[in-house]
């Protein structure tokens, strides 16, 4: 079993910055593609980036964003740590949501049906 544990939410004005991290316990998460989604008041839930095993933020082929978190969003992983990382800066108010870490064992399972939830930390930012 695999327990993913997110911190690193809070309260930030816009034009701000939070990076939030999600460590998983067990013994795959190197194997393992890893993701971040968010959720608003009222909205579904939405994929905001994923990054494959092995990658890195340095290897552009590793890593998928969302449109509205590009160029501001990135995802990083440090296996030795089993933890995932999304620094976020440029905050804006409707990046407000609960953000949820995810993991599966390819990075399409990540995008699809992620095998493993976090409970979700939540970020709000002020205009």
């Amino acid at each position: 079993q695999v327990q993913l544990v997110e911190s690193g939410g809070g309260s930030v004005q816009a034009g701000g910055s939070l990076r939030l991290s999600c460590v998983a316990s067990g013994s795959i998460f190197s194997s393992s593609s890893m993701g971040w989604y968010r959720q608003a008041p009222g909205k579904e839930r939405e994929l905001v980036a994923v990054i494959a095993s092995g990658g890195s933020t340095r290897e552009i082929n590793n890593t998928m964003y969302a449109d509205s978190v590009k160029g501001r969003f990135t995802i990083a992983r440090d296996n030795a740590k089993s933890t995932v990382y999304l620094q976020m800066s440029s905050l804006k108010p409707e990046d407000t949501a609960v953000y949820y870490c995810a993991l599966g064992r390819y990075a399409i399972t990540v995008v699809t049906s992620p095998d493993y939830w976090g409970q979700g930390t939540q970020v709000t930012v002020s205009s």
